[in-house]
This record gives C-alpha cells, sequence and structure tokens, in this order.
C-alpha cells in the first residue's frame, strides 16, 4: 500500500473521502489536520477553525494540493504567519494552506542578493541580512510575518515597503505550475499584490546592499525603539485601517477620542490609534464591531471613509 500522510481528527461531515485522497496524493511528510484552530496561528489570537488546514512538505506536495482544490471545486486560503490577518468566528471553510514546512523557509545569500522562501519568518531576513552586512531589509525585522505575506500585503513599515527591495518572485499558479518574474512584471499597490489573489508566493529575491554590521545593526535597533515606543505589545493585527489621504488613521482614531474604547475583549490600544488589541477574551465579531464603530465615527463627524489594512476571511 503506498504510504499516504497522516490525517489529524476526524474530518468533518461530508469530507471523509476527499480527505483521504487529498492525503494519498501528498508525501507521507504533508501536514493534515482538520477542525484546526486558527486562533492559535494568528497575531490577534480570534477566529475559529480551518475545516482542513494542511502544511506541504514540498512544492510537488503544494501543487498537488491545489490541484486537488481546483478539480474538487473546493475553496482555498493560504495562510501566513497569521498577521494582518482578522479570521471571523465562523472558522474558513474549505482547504487552509500555510508553508510552514522548512523546506519553504530557506534563507540562501549570494554577494548582495537574498533567496527566501515564502515561509521564512521575516525577523530572520533581518537577522541574516545584518550577519552578512547587507543593508535594506531592516525594516522587516519588527514584522510578525512570513515572506509570503510580506509579498501579498506588500507589507511596509519605518517608510519601507517589500517591493521596493524585491528583485523577483517565484510563484506558483492554482493549476500547480511554477513561474519566476522580475519585479517590473509584478504590478502592486499600497499594501496590496494583485498577483498573489490568485498566484501562491514561492519566494522571492531581495536586492539589499553592502555595509557593515555595524550599521546594520544600528538601524535595526533605531527601528526597534521607534516601535515598541509607539506600538502595543498586547495581541494585535497590526494596523487595522489604510491611512487616508488627509490624515494618518492612528492620529484620526486618537482626535476621535477612541484610544481604549473597548468592544467586549476587543479595545483600541493606548500607544496607538491604528492598532485593536485583544485583552485576552475577545472574539472575532467584538474586534468587527469595533471596527465599523470607528468607521462610523470617522464618517459621521469627520467625513472620511476608514477601510480596513487588515484582511477579512472566514465567515460568521
Amino acid at each position: 500500500m503506498t504510504e499516504m500522510a497522516t490525517i489529524m481528527d476526524c474530518p468533518p461531515p461530508g469530507w471523509e473521502p476527499l480527505v483521504e485522497e487529498l492525503a494519498r496524493r501528498v508525501s507521507p511528510a504533508t501536514v493534515i489536520h482538520c477542525h484546526e484552530p486558527l486562533a492559535k496561528r494568528t497575531t490577534l489570537r480570534v477566529g475559529g477553525p480551518a475545516e482542513v488546514y494542511v502544511e506541504p512538505a514540498s512544492e510537488a506536495d503544494l501543487a498537488e494540493v491545489v490541484k486537488f482544490v481546483a478539480e474538487r471545486a473546493v475553496d482555498l486560503f493560504v495562510l501566513g504567519r497569521g498577521s494582518n490577518l482578522l479570521v471571523r468566528d465562523g472558522g474558513i471553510r474549505g482547504v487552509v494552506i500555510c508553508l510552514a514546512h522548512p523546506s519553504f523557509s530557506m534563507v540562501e545569500i549570494t554577494g548582495e542578493r537574498m533567496r527566501c522562501g515564502a515561509g521564512a519568518k521575516l525577523k530572520l531576513v533581518a537577522v541574516e541580512a545584518k550577519r552578512a552586512g547587507l543593508s535594506g531589509v531592516e525594516f522587516l525585522e519588527g514584522i510578525p510575518g512570513s515572506v509570503g505575506g510580506a509579498l501579498r500585503m506588500n507589507a511596509g513599515a519605518m517608510g519601507a515597503w517589500s517591493f521596493a527591495v524585491v528583485e523577483s518572485v517565484r510563484i506558483m499558479d492554482y493549476a500547480g505550475r511554477i513561474h519566476e518574474r522580475p519585479v517590473a512584471e509584478v504590478p502592486v499597490e499600497y499594501r496590496a499584490c494583485p498577483l498573489l489573489k490568485n498566484h501562491i508566493a514561492l519566494g522571492a529575491v531581495f536586492k539589499c546592499n553592502a555595509t557593515t554590521r555595524e550599521e546594520v545593526a544600528q538601524r535595526m535597533n533605531s527601528f526597534s525603539v521607534k516601535r515598541w515606543d509607539s506600538q502595543p505589545a498586547a495581541p494585535s493585527a497590526g494596523c487595522s485601517f489604510k491611512n487616508p489621504a488627509t490624515i494618518p488613521a492612528g492620529r484620526l482614531v486618537q482626535e476621535l477620542g477612541l484610544k481604549g474604547h473597548r468592544v467586549g475583549g476587543a479595545m483600541v490600544s493606548l500607544e496607538h490609534g491604528n492598532f485593536i488589541v485583544n485583552d485576552g477574551c475577545a472574539t472575532a465579531k467584538d474586534v468587527l464591531d469595533l471596527m465599523t464603530l470607528i468607521q462610523a465615527r470617522a464618517k459621521t463627524e469627520r467625513g472620511i471613509e476608514l477601510h480596513p489594512e487588515v484582511e477579512i476571511v472566514g465567515v460568521d
């Protein structure tokens, strides 16, 4: 009998034959969990479970998973390290893929270029660049995400953003085919990369600049001090809203007098008005209701439309 991936927990009703088929199509090293709690896999620590959660062990296994969901018309969601993400309390239907296997987390340095897998932690990328005396990716150190998530959201901090230092990206389409594209062929937007709405990021090449370890360390330390002076340590998803053209969202929330405002276990951070934190007992509904309240006040009192920066997924 051909070896198959181990299925953890009983499949959801109606999923039994589908999950068994998926387990046969991938290698035994691939992880398959049913009813996997996603709150523990997001930085906000709220949200319901994934019906089926898969950690492919290789690109070949990933290709089998995406072909499987396409053939079976199953919903697919790709999960990074769970920052900038709000999962509704009903969880995510279908298959959730996470590139957490070590095969997707490599960081290789050649000269001034870093080839990084989509599963690599952004902190690791910044630390390895510092070790090699490479500048340009220091801002990634404080973002609690992965390379794949940073590409999908064009993540940024400290006045810099991901695609400003990306040279090329490696992606997989939903037919399981792999492509490598130079950054000039990848349209990006503020906090978004439209290409990655229907492709999966496998990795990227970052173009850095040679300098000294000491100079990189100094920049990283100054960013860290600035971050922790202005951002909360409590669980959050990062910035809740995109900045309007006329005023930073955090300043707007502060001027509206909403710092410290609560809905259930969700609270507007006292440190930064654009962060909603979880006091330990928040639900996704609490967070969503608080976001709706902030949007209504911004519209009513200042005539400003606030649009979520955090990605909201799942069902109620």
